[in-house]
């Protein structure tokens, strides 16, 4: 087999990185999210709302979707049970910065209803890289 074959080969049997969506109506976090997973390879798409990222998720179908609880328009709840009907493959984190309100406990909420962890926002960043890391291994 000439070199050029061998080398072709081995790049199209190299994985390629997961395609992350990242859902949260807070600029800031939105920014911060895709410059991280940016910075370590992955691609990423964002909304700033459910209805949006849902748009997105039909349309680009990424392996795994961070989205946020509490949003304008659709929340967090009803985009991961919307996202875990259509495809039940998809690997869901749930984000969320309110922790309780009243007895209610969103991330675990979240968990319950469909997605495949809880991240509470404010969190070591690293973390939830390790958290995408490990969902992402065979």
């Amino acid at each position: 087999m000439p070199d050029e074959a061998r080398q072709l080969k081995l790049v199209h049997s190299a994985p390629l990185p997961a395609t992350v969506l990242v859902i949260d109506d807070d600029p800031d976090m939105v920014e911060s999210l895709a410059m991280m997973l940016g910075d370590h390879g992955f691609p990423v798409l964002t909304a700033n709302d459910g209805v949006r990222g849902l748009e997105m998720f039909r349309e680009y179908k990424p392996a795994v979707v961070l989205t946020d609880i509490l949003m304008p328009e659709q929340d967090g709840i009803e985009v991961i049970m919307t996202m875990r009907r259509e495809r039940p493959g998809v690997k869901i984190i749930a984000i969320s910065g309110s922790g309780r309100i009243g007895s209610t406990d969103f991330l675990t909420m979240a968990r319950k209803l469909g997605a495949d962890a809880a991240f509470e926002k404010g969190r070591n960043a690293s973390e939830l890289l390790e958290l995408l890391k490990a969902m992402l291994r065979p």
